[in-house]
């Protein structure tokens, strides 16, 4: 149940996405009613073709709802003109693309300061913080090389220091440790946990049960319907989803 004293960052209220038209349509999301606390770090799974993708991209203001309302620290996306989404999604939200869409000229140092730096940021400061974000996923002695100079999975950490930079209120993750061997995977939820335990919302979409034992609660999609939700008691095997 939730706190009543604990602040909502994140409210999907009845929310449907559909694309296309006539008998083209195809719905992603139906009806989805979804919310995440300060503090709290949700761990979205399903089959291929669920919803999940969909679901971050309205939760971070990438796409908008067909019906319905996303709203982001009360703020109603609808709402806002194109600047002021901008602005919400570099100020507030932290995402880790499954294609990283990290700048190649840019150095990582570069490529994880830039959102402050967006935001008026002296580059001095900007650079400091975000070294201190690459140290905690454990690149920093890689902070002055160029994207053709790292493997997948460092480009990965690279996206993640970028997303945990600042002081962002909700943290969405697609897959975040997909590139990743599983000792530098564990340390990556680690940093995520600890955001969520700082205050801020995670929401990651995962398809390891193992990864989604990180997090306080678990909500499974099927066919762009929540299905169901169940809090994490610690065995991962218990998340897996059958039928």
């Amino acid at each position: 149940m939730s706190n009543p004293h604990v602040r909502q960052i994140l409210e999907l209220a009845s929310v449907t996405k559909t694309y296309g038209s006539g008998d083209t349509t195809v719905a992603a999301l139906r009806d989805v009613s979804f919310g995440v606390e300060a503090g709290e770090f949700v761990a979205v799974m399903g089959p291929s073709g669920s919803g999940k993708s969909s679901l971050l991209a309205l939760a971070g203001g990438l796409d908008m709802a067909s019906h319905g309302e996303v709203y982001i620290q009360d703020t109603p996306l609808s709402s806002l003109g194109l600047a002021e989404l901008a602005r919400i999604r570099r100020r507030a939200v932290g995402y880790v693309f499954q294609d990283f869409n990290l700048i190649p000229t840019l150095t990582a140092v570069e490529n994880a300061a830039l959102p402050l730096e967006l935001e008026g940021w002296k580059p001095s400061k900007a650079h400091r913080v975000a070294r201190n974000a690459l140290r905690q996923v454990g690149i920093e002695h890689l902070a002055d090389r160029f994207m053709d100079q790292l493997s997948g999975g460092q480009q990965q950490r690279v996206a993640i220091a970028r997303a945990i930079i600042g002081e962002r209120s909700l943290i969405l993750a697609d897959e975040p440790t997909g590139a990743l061997d599983s000792v530098t995977g564990n340390g990556v939820l680690e940093v995520l946990r600890e955001r969520a335990d700082a205050g801020a919302a995670v929401v990651m979409v995962t398809h390891e049960p193992r990864h989604a034992a990180w997090a306080d609660r678990v909500v499974f999609l099927k066919d762009g319907r929540i299905v169901d939700q169940s809090s994490v008691q610690g065995d991962p095997n218990s998340l897996l989803v059958t039928g």
